[in-house]
Order: C-alpha cells, then sequence, then structure tokens
C-alpha cells in the first residue's frame, strides 16, 4: 500500500445537509467530509475543517445536496429484471411456474448483462452495498457471472450461491432441469469461496451460500451449507422463508413443523443467517430471531405484489429482531428503487392504522444499519471516521424536496421516488455517478443490449392476454 501522502484523497464541503447515521455527529448543515483512498478519515462542519485536510487531490462542493451513507440492499435476484411484468395477477407459486421456463434458457452472457441493470438501478436509487441471491445456473451459468458485472461496474458486493435441488419428480416446485446436484452445488460452492471471498476490512467482495427455500431444497444441503460457512469466517447464510401462506403450508406438509423449527433442525437458527420476507413468522418465531441475533430482510413491494401478507415489522423491531431492507427480484417488485422501498417499508407498516407504527428515520435506519448488519458489516453504515467511504447525495434544489424544508431528512421517505436518482455516488471512495450520470459506463449502450437479451428470454414465456391490447 502506498503511504498515506500518496493516496488519492476527497474533500467533500459545503454540503447542504450531511446525515451521518452517527450517534455522536448527528445530522449537519454546511458540513465537510475528507477521505483518504476508501476510507473515512474526518468529519465535520466546514468551518472547522482542519488544515491539513483543505488541500485535497479532488474537491467538491456540495451546496444544495442533501448526502446519507449509502443504502443496503440485503435481498434481490439480479437475473430477474430480464423479465419483468409477467404473471401480474399471480402469487408466489404460480408466479414461479410462469417464469421457470423461461430462466431455463438464460446464458451467462444474459446473467451478466441482467446484473449489471439491475446494480445500476440500485446505484441511481441510493444503494452503494448489495447482496444478489442467484439461484439458476442452466446453460453456462455461473455466480461469477454475477461477480464480473459487480466488478466492472463498481458496487460493493455480496452475491451468494443459491441453489435448488428438490425437483418436480422429488416433490418440490422447480422443474427437474433447473435443478443440480447436491455434490455439485458444495463443489462450486467451495470453488467461489476459495476465489473470492474476502473477509478483511472494507472488503468489497463477500460471498454468501443460499439455498432457495423449502419447496426448492432438500435438508441435507442446508445441513452442510450450515457447517460450511462455519468453516469460513465472514460468510453468511441467506434463505427464502415463511414469504406466504402457501410457503408455510409446503413446510407444514412435508416438513411438519412451521419455519422457526425447520431452521433449528438444519442448523440455520445461527447469527450467520438472515432471512427473506419472514411475513408469517409467529410470536414464537420472531423471539427465536431476536434470541439468536438472526436477521430478517424485508421486502414490501414484492410481498404486496404476490399478495403475500405484510410482515410484522414493527413487532420485529419491538422485539429486537434485526431488519434490513431488500428490493428482491425486479420480476416480482417490479423495479429496484432502493430509495423507494424505504418510504414502501414506513407506508406499510402504517397501513394498519397507526401511524406512529414505522417513523421516517426508522425506515432510513434500517435501509443503511439494519442492512449492514445482516451482511455482517461493522465497517459500513456511517458517515464518520474509520467507515468505508460509502455515500450518496440527492439535490435538494428540486421538485421533489419543494416545500420539504420543515424536515429535508423525512422527505427522503416521504417524497421518495419524486426525488429522482441521484446527484452524486461514492462507493469505495470511487466517484461512481457524478452530477446525476455514470463516470465510467454507457448506460444507454447497455440499456440497449439488456432490451436485447429481455425479448429474446421473455419469448420463451407462455402468451399472455393484456389487459389492454397494444395494437
Amino acid at each position: 500500500m502506498a503511504p498515506a501522502e500518496m493516496q488519492p484523497s476527497l474533500l467533500l464541503r459545503h454540503i447542504g445537509i450531511l446525515v451521518t447515521l452517527n450517534k455522536s455527529l448527528g445530522t449537519l448543515r454546511d458540513a465537510a467530509i475528507y477521505v483518504r483512498a476508501n476510507q473515512i478519515c474526518w468529519v465535520g462542519r466546514t468551518v472547522e475543517l482542519p488544515e491539513e485536510y483543505a488541500g485535497a487531490s479532488t474537491v467538491k462542493d456540495l451546496p444544495d445536496r442533501i448526502v446519507i451513507p449509502g443504502l443496503v440492499n440485503t435481498h434481490h435476484h439480479m437475473f430477474q429484471c430480464l423479465t419483468r411484468c409477467v404473471a401480474q395477477e399471480s402469487q408466489l407459486f404460480g408466479w414461479l411456474t410462469t417464469l421457470y421456463p423461461a430462466w431455463e434458457f438464460l446464458t451467462g452472457g444474459d446473467v451478466y448483462v441482467g446484473c449489471k441493470v439491475a446494480m445500476a438501478e440500485l446505484i441511481m436509487s441510493g444503494c452503494t452495498t448489495t447482496s444478489d441471491h442467484h439461484y439458476v445456473f442452466p446453460n453456462d451459468v455461473q455466480l461469477d457471472d454475477c461477480i464480473r458485472a459487480g466488478r466492472d461496474i463498481g458496487i460493493r458486493f455480496h452475491p451468494t450461491r443459491g441453489a435448488m435441488t428438490l425437483g418436480k419428480s422429488k416433490g418440490g416446485l422447480p422443474p427437474d432441469t433447473l435443478c443440480e446436484d447436491e455434490a455439485d452445488v458444495l463443489e462450486d460452492m467451495r470453488r467461489l469461496i476459495a476465489q473470492y471471498h474476502d473477509n478483511s476490512k472494507y472488503s468489497m467482495l463477500r460471498i454468501g451460500l443460499s439455498p432457495v427455500s423449502p419447496f426448492s431444497v432438500e435438508e441435507e444441503l442446508l445441513k452442510t451449507t450450515a457447517n460450511l460457512a462455519k468453516q469460513n469466517p465472514g460468510v453468511r447464510l441467506h434463505f427464502h422463508l415463511a414469504e406466504n401462506q402457501e410457503d408455510i403450508d409446503y413446510a407444514q406438509e412435508k416438513y411438519g413443523c412451521r419455519p422457526g423449527e425447520f431452521i433449528r433442525r438444519v442448523g440455520w437458527a445461527v447469527p450467520e443467517a438472515w432471512y427473506a420476507h419472514c411475513c408469517k413468522l409467529d410470536d414464537a418465531e420472531m423471539k427465536q430471531f431476536a434470541d439468536n441475533s438472526i436477521g430478517v430482510a424485508h421486502c414490501p413491494s414484492s410481498n404486496m405484489r404476490l399478495a403475500s401478507g405484510i410482515a410484522p415489522v414493527r413487532k420485529m423491531l419491538d422485539m429486537g429482531v434485526n431488519v434490513g431492507l431488500g428490493v428482491d427480484g425486479s420480476a416480482s417488485n417490479d423495479c429496484g428503487h432502493m430509495l423507494a422501498e424505504v418510504r414502501q417499508t414506513m407506508l406499510l407498516q402504517r397501513a394498519g392504522g397507526n401511524p406512529q407504527a414505522l417513523t421516517a428515520r426508522e425506515a432510513l435506519d434500517m435501509a443503511v444499519k439494519g442492512g449492514a448488519r445482516n451482511l455482517g458489516r461493522d465497517d459500513i453504515g456511517e458517515i464518520a471516521p474509520g467507515f468505508a467511504a460509502d455515500l450518496v447525495a440527492w439535490r435538494t434544489d428540486t421538485l421533489g424536496f419543494s416545500g420539504c424544508s420543515p424536515d429535508p431528512v423525512a422527505a427522503l421517505v416521504f417524497c421518495a421516488p419524486s426525488l429522482g436518482f441521484v446527484d452524486l455516488s461514492i462507493i469505495n471512495g470511487s466517484i461512481i455517478v457524478e452530477d446525476g450520470k455514470f463516470t465510467s459506463m454507457d448506460l444507454q449502450g447497455l440499456l440497449a443490449e439488456h432490451a436485447e437479451v429481455s425479448q429474446k428470454i421473455c419469448s420463451r414465456i407462455k402468451p399472455q392476454a393484456p389487459h389492454d391490447p397494444i395494437k
């Protein structure tokens, strides 16, 4: 590593409003941030900036901006952005069985393009760290395709190696053609950990293990992956759980128990695990999660879209369960707008009749710090010395922020997505988006390629009659 004086430095100053999410620093006006390489070194008011930090190699003035730590997405299926707006009136099982036949034709190149577009959408909506639960491996598809997309676009990435081993012939939901042999899955998981997993501070890439769900994998694979994670520090476990009533009914019929007992049985009731959805957890299971430091990835838009239910987030928080947010796959959301998901989280908890059920700041905290905890990170989630330089900014002199002067911080949640996309995104100290545009990527070219791939894949889906045919 080069000496400190040789490393690139970045000074952001005259920041209109800085939301640090750090208890000591709080929220500041006319603030400044000094970054050396990929690490935040100093944060405070611009007038208090030490002279030693005034001469950074790059200096940016950010009046009329609100700056926050980057949002953290803890559940996604990025390849699904190739097949949006399908099975529009279906619940989970019907939606999946409609899409499985198309996903059988995916190639590694298709997945790369899909992941890159999904990541671009996340970044533009304020996300700087994301997980991805990739579980379909037809043809030449590998998790490496997702990893390559993450490295090319520059996002902090937690890809998880998914798997389906319980095909229709064995009583599962997915077609046998999309299922893998357990031995092959484990061999690839070990390869990915050895080749890519980086558990160091400020790591840009950590591998997770994520057999898909109770209706698509066998118990033995879950037990083996739990042991594999134990052997590799920083490798975490991810799984769909208690997503809807169909999910609960299937588990009770096949395994004879509820979700809490199921994860205990297979060795997954551990702090290294976080679960997607959890709409149907009961009180005992929420206590089990709290007692064992198990995390939840709440995906409100997807849960509403598929009529899965409303996760009891308020009760989870009150019981001490860590809750982060996820946009879920872009075929069940059907978008990857992370800030909009924060707003949806707040509003959905209030839908039962209590406007105090979840505050804007609680929702924002879940989207940043809750997500960081789900991924086992203590080096992201705050704008403070010693944390990774991951931060995003929106312009406040815009239509969406107009009239929000009483509380511009809450406006981030209440007024999304009218605020538009980010003006600035910095990930690991690198400027990824500047003046609302990607700095090193031809977005329009990528979208043209994505449209071509999407049309090819969607042509494999059984035709659906649109409600209002396009003539």
